[in-house]
């Protein structure tokens, strides 16, 4: 009788005359190339530095496809959006001490997003670890202390041996659910001996999969079959399960109307009769929810955004399905189901009875027409006509990147993103510069699709190195910088909290004739030429810019009210 922890995986003749007779020149970086190749790597990216350069010189020796980009941070954020398009887990190759630093809030966008980031960065010599003050080019006391609080895992390589596992470890990691980045650090003289162990052949890890209790689904079917007012919030969990038609079945069979958190843009249809859209901020929807006798909240923590800046304050029972242990119940009390949304609403669908609400469309409406009055009072014509521009210029199935600016602030309320994984920001932890490296990574993912960045002008700012990037790899992303001269939303909330701002004006380069001296086209635009701009630039292969010189505004919040 064989059992499966009896099966042993034999080396094919390939493998096994690639172990007996491996090239010569190895060194430890060749370990990493070889395993991240055998664990189904194609793409890496990256920044290199002098205690990295083994593994840099490696990648010479293999068939990964680099893209190196310009700011350790921007790499970061490049790996984030390949991570959140494939699914698959994103090599981010750094240097030791400030180039390792310098990726922390990339890294903290991707842990707050779920995106799937394995980073590897060089470290001091093995004779410098310990925490002794050795007076190393880049020594930290303790750089893996640097990362321990902002990714799931840690993994210190001191010996070749222990390269192939440790980054198999942090794959596996990166890739159970919740997705998340991880961090291994390689020593300088590990990583650049000549190396004694075989070509590494194979790479297969087995995320481990989290279904949900039974008995725990089991109350939800029931409570969710009997309630009077159900009502579903669905995050950015269900995306990332690539569970949003399994969350339309439950939805029509339930007739529980559905609102996706800002995370969750494109997880149910925009435009379905049960679809209440994404108007979290607004104390209209905030009322819907409340008055719920049920609430299933799917793949969202219901955090600072989701809950219209906690003033929500649900009054029926709340139902939480949430992969990440840490967002289960952390702001309301809920039957909290520890579970892939996927699987989860998968137990729901078979055991859940069908309900009949002919009222459930008639309600919605009622709450979108008086969403629509709300704004429709605030005389805010032109942040509305340049939004429906953008979503008039990008093709349906094409994604869009989005940094922390007022149109974009517009967009996670206002803008249809056609279908899931499609829409993305840095709303999870809120870092500036997020957007246009985003979308070079994105594109890295799929060339077939034009990618979208929008930024204001203090975002594009933390990322104009990276127009060499994109001229350099020819990358198809068309970048929409709004100009207005400042941090606008930090304008509008000094202004409304103390009369008047503070250092929130910015010098400016001509955004134009600068993307051209990297050799990439731009063009000055304005809100009625917009949506005949973005097109004709999202059209054309390879990178571009549009810049729009305009002073946009928010939506009065309600949260204060």
């Amino acid at each position: 009788m064989t059992h499966d922890h009896d099966l042993v995986l034999r080396p094919t003749a390939a493998q096994t005359e690639a172990a007996l007779n491996p090239p010569p020149g190895r060194n430890g970086g060749d370990l990493v190339v070889e395993t991240l190749s055998g664990l189904g790597a194609t793409t890496v990216f990256g920044l290199p530095g002098q205690h990295a350069l083994g593994m840099f010189d490696a990648l010479r020796r293999s068939d990964l496809r680099y893209i190196g980009l310009r700011v350790e941070n921007n790499a970061g954020f490049a790996a984030d959006a390949y991570g959140r398009i494939t699914g698959e887990a994103a090599p981010l190759l750094l240097s030791t001490g400030p180039g390792a630093l310098t990726s922390l809030a990339a890294l903290q966008e991707a842990r707050a997003a779920s995106a799937p980031v394995l980073a590897i960065s060089s470290q001091i010599p093995t004779a410098g670890l310990g925490g002794g003050r050795h007076g190393y080019l880049h020594e930290l006391p303790d750089q893996s202390a640097s990362f321990r609080g902002v990714v799931k895992s840690v993994h210190t390589v001191r010996s070749q041996s222990q390269i192939p596992s440790a980054i198999a470890e942090a794959w596996t990691s990166a890739l159970t659910v919740p997705h998340g980045p991880v961090w291994v650090e390689i020593p300088q003289d590990v990583l650049l001996s000549e190396t004694p162990v075989p070509v590494v052949t194979g790479g297969d890890t087995f995320p481990e999969e989290l279904p949900p209790r039974p008995e725990l689904t089991a109350v939800a079917a029931d409570l969710l079959s009997r309630a009077e007012r159900p009502a579903i919030i669905a995050g950015g969990g269900v995306v990332r399960a690539d569970a949003s038609g399994k969350l339309r079945q439950l939805a029509e069979r339930l007739r529980a109307p559905v609102v996706t958190t800002f995370g969750g843009k494109g997880a149910f249809p925009w435009t379905h009769p049960l679809s209440l859209q994404s108007w979290l901020e607004d104390r209209h929807t905030t009322d819907f929810l409340e008055d719920a006798d049920v609430l299933l909240v799917v793949g969202s923590g219901l955090g600072e955004l989701s809950s219209n800046y906690h003033t929500f304050k649900p009054r029926g029972r709340v139902v939480q399905i949430e992969a990440d242990l840490g967002k289960l119940e952390s702001n309301h009390p809920a039957l909290g189901i520890h579970a892939d949304a996927r699987l989860a609403l998968q137990a729901l669908l078979e055991t859940v009875e069908e309900r009949t609400d002919p009222t459930a469309p008639e309600r919605v409406r009622e709450v979108l027409d008086k969403v629509r009055d709300r704004i429709e009072s605030q005389e805010l014509t032109l942040e509305q006509d340049v939004l429906a521009a953008v979503r008039a210029a990008l093709p349906p199935g094409a994604p869009s990147f989005w940094d922390m600016t007022i149109l974009a602030y517009w967009a996670w309320s206002a803008f249809d993103a056609k279908a899931p994984n499609t829409m993305h920001s840095a709303q999870g932890a809120g870092g500036l510069g997020y957007g246009f490296p985003a979308a070079l990574g994105a594109a890295a993912a799929d060339p077939t699709r034009p990618v979208l960045a929008v930024s204001g002008d203090g975002g594009a700012l933390y990322s104009i190195a990276e127009l060499a990037t994109a001229r350099q790899y020819d990358l198809n992303v068309t970048w929409l910088i709004v100009d207005d001269g400042g941090y606008g939303i930090l304008r509008e909330y000094m202004t409304d909290a103390f009369g008047q701002p503070t250092a929130t004006e910015l010098t400016r380069p001509d955004y134009v004739a600068l993307a051209e001296s990297f050799g990439v086209p731009g063009v000055r635009t304005s809100p009625e030429s917009l949506e005949t701009d973005l097109a004709k630039a999202l059209a054309a292969p390879g990178p571009s810019v549009v810049v729009l010189p305009a002073v946009l505004r928010m939506f009065a919040p309600t949260h204060t009210e």
